[in-house]
């Protein structure tokens, strides 16, 4: 009896020792958000951010080898929190995935420090040097060919106009967005940016729908 009583004390310590370290890499991670969106890649420092995470260096070491494998990680944890939030089922109408943004875009002004490093390392990331070129390259390219995939679905459905140039109107969409986002970035007190993508992308809408309809209709 006494032998399983141990047992039973090592695993739970060992559940508790994960949960420090999973504690820890949330921590580490959101203090990385802020320093890279504050000064960059290149200018934030790993001694830095340990430091403000309340570790050595060596301790943030052990959760990520590098500072560039730290930054990857930061990344991929921001996109995986949009798509299981928002993205996770199939929209039943192109009106129905526009919406879906928007919240996105509402979500986002809850994360100030996300859309702010989203904003510098994406900047930062044109030099094809950066660590995270190849990220936002294919993150770019990721994102156009879901929203050109849907916008072709919608036609063929008779949602959408046919001979409208789904890739181009997919571009102007994300380089919309990224530009009210930039703005809104600098001064969030300058707008209300869902309501000023909502309305862009209401516009847009119209401009290809085989009815004229907006989202308007869709609430």
């Amino acid at each position: 009896m006494p032998e399983n009583k141990g047992r039973t004390s090592r695993r739970s310590a060992g559940r508790g020792g994960y949960a420090v370290g999973d504690e820890r890499r949330r921590k580490i991670l959101d203090t990385a958000v802020e320093h890279f969106g504050q000064w960059g890649f290149h200018a934030s420092s790993l001694a830095r951010i340990a430091h403000d995470c309340g570790i050595t260096q060596g301790g943030l070491l052990h959760h990520f080898r590098s500072k560039e494998d730290l930054l990857l990680s930061v990344l991929a944890q921001s996109e995986r929190h949009d798509v299981e939030r928002l993205f996770a089922d199939e929209p039943v109408s192109y009106a129905a995935y526009l919406e879906t943004v928007v919240a996105l875009v509402e979500d986002n002004t809850g994360r100030p420090g996300i859309v702010r490093m989203f904003n510098v390392l994406a900047g930062e990331s044109g030099n094809v040097g950066h660590p995270a070129h190849q990220y936002f390259k294919e993150r770019y390219a990721r994102v156009l060919r879901h929203t050109v995939d849907l916008m072709e679905a919608a036609v063929r459905r008779g949602e959408l106009r046919e001979g409208i140039d789904c890739r181009a109107v997919g571009q102007e969409q994300l380089a919309v967005m990224d530009g009210l986002q930039i703005q809104w970035a600098l001064d969030p007190g300058s707008m209300d940016m869902p309501e000023r993508v909502r309305a862009y992308l209401d516009r847009q809408l119209r401009g290809i729908s085989a009815t004229g309809e907006g989202l308007e209709g869709t609430r």
